[in-house]
C-alpha cells in the first residue's frame, strides 16, 4: 500500500507542475500514469514538437519541457505509479481516499488531484477512403514522434489548428514537399502561427490547400498519392505523398472517472475557478480534464491551475492553518 498527501492521477505536464507547487507548501505527492513514462500526450505523442507559449521559452521541445519540469520537482522526492490506471475511488471519512489501480495496487491520500490531460484518448480519423490501408507504418500516421523520419519526404498535413500549424512551421524546412490541407480558410491556431504559415505559402515554401478536405488516399504497398476536393466547385486533385498526417485532435474518454459522481459536462470535470476543486471535497481537476467558462486549453493555464489548487490542497489538508513558505539562503543557494 502507498500513502501520500496528494495522489495526482495523471503524469504529464500540468501533473509534473503540480509536484512542485504541492513541494513549496511541504505535502508530498504520488503519481499514478495509464502511460509507461510520465509525459503525458507530449511524451506520447508529439515528444519532438516545438511549444512557443511557455514563459522564459522562445522555443521548448515537448519532451525537453517534460525533462525539465522533472528535474524541477525532483527535489520534493514524488513517488511514481506507471503503467497503471485507476479503477476505483473510494472516500473514507472527511479526508481520506483510497485508490485502486486495474493491477491492485492500493493509494491512500489525503487529497486527489486529477490531471489527466483529456483522459482516455485515441486520434479522430477523417472519414477518407482507403485511409486504414495505409496505416501500420505504410505512410498514414496520426502522430509525429520524430520529424527527422519525414527529412527529404513529400508530406501532407491536413488540419487547421495549433497541431497542424505548429508541425508545418517546423517540417517545412525538413521536407521535400509540404502541403497543408484545410477544410476552410480560417484557423482555429494561435494567430501568429496563422501569420508564419500564410508567410510560408507565399514565399513558396508550402502548399497551402484551403477551402479542401482529403478524398481518398491512392498507391500499391504504400502511399503514393492524396486525393482532394475542393468544397465549392467539388473538383478534385492528387498531391504526390510519401506521408500523410492528418490532425484533427484527439477524441477524449473519461473511462471510470464518469463513475466517481463527479460534475461532468461533454466529458469534462466541472470546477470551481476559485481554486479548481470539484463537487466532491478533497477531489481538485487541472488541466485539460476540466471544463469552466472561459477555458483554455493551455499548458500555461494548466500551471495557473495547479497553483492555486496546491494552495487550496494545504487549506483543506489544515483547517485554520495559513501557511507561510521561509526562505533560506546556504552558500548563495535559495532553499525553502
Amino acid at each position: 500500500m502507498i500513502s501520500t498527501d496528494i495522489a495526482v492521477i495523471g503524469a504529464g505536464p500540468v501533473g509534473l507542475f503540480a509536484i512542485f507547487e504541492a513541494g513549496l507548501l511541504k505535502m508530498r505527492c504520488h503519481l499514478i500514469d495509464y502511460l509507461p513514462q510520465v509525459g503525458g500526450q507530449l511524451s506520447e505523442i508529439y515528444p519532438k514538437k516545438p511549444i512557443y507559449d511557455i514563459p522564459g521559452y522562445p522555443s521548448v521541445l515537448a519532451q525537453e519541457l517534460i525533462d525539465n519540469l522533472m528535474e524541477q520537482a525532483k527535489p520534493f522526492h514524488p513517488t511514481f505509479t506507471l503503467g497503471e490506471r485507476i479503477e476505483g475511488l473510494e472516500k473514507r471519512g472527511e479526508a481520506d481516499f483510497v485508490l485502486t489501480t486495474n493491477m491492485g495496487t492500493i493509494i491512500e491520500a489525503k487529497v486527489v488531484v486529477i490531471a489527466g490531460g483529456l483522459g482516455c484518448f485515441e486520434p479522430r480519423k477523417p472519414a477518407v477512403e482507403n485511409l486504414e490501408n495505409f496505416e501500420n507504418g505504410k505512410g498514414v500516421n496520426y502522430m509525429i514522434l520524430d520529424p527527422e523520419k519525414y527529412r527529404g519526404q513529400k508530406m501532407v498535413i491536413a488540419g487547421g489548428g495549433d497541431s497542424a500549424l505548429d508541425w508545418t512551421i517546423y517540417l517545412a524546412e525538413v521536407c521535400s514537399e509540404l502541403t497543408l490541407v484545410h477544410r476552410s480558410e480560417s484557423f482555429r491556431g494561435a494567430p501568429d502561427s496563422v501569420s508564419k504559415v500564410m508567410a510560408l505559402a507565399e514565399s513558396g515554401k508550402i502548399n497551402l490547400v484551403l477551402n479542401s478536405n482529403l478524398h481518398a488516399v491512392h498507391g500499391g504497398d504504400k502511399l503514393e498519392k492524396v486525393e482532394i476536393v475542393q468544397n465549392r466547385t467539388m473538383e478534385k486533385s492528387f498531391v504526390e505523398a510519401d506521408h500523410l498526417i492528418p490532425l484533427f485532435g484527439l477524441s477524449p474518454k473519461l473511462g471510470p472517472i464518469e463513475d466517481w459522481n463527479l460534475n461532468i459536462s461533454k466529458s469534462a470535470i466541472e470546477v470551481n475557478v476559485d481554486d479548481y476543486s470539484t463537487n466532491i471535497p478533497g477531489i481538485y481537476a487541472i488541466g485539460d480534464i476540466n471544463t469552466y467558462t472561459n477555458k483554455l486549453k493551455l499548458i500555461l493555464c494548466g500551471f495557473h491551475e495547479a497553483a492555486l489548487m496546491s494552495h487550496s490542497a494545504y487549506s483543506y489538508m489544515n483547517p485554520g492553518v495559513k501557511y507561510t513558505m521561509k526562505y533560506t539562503t546556504v552558500n548563495g543557494v535559495s532553499e525553502f
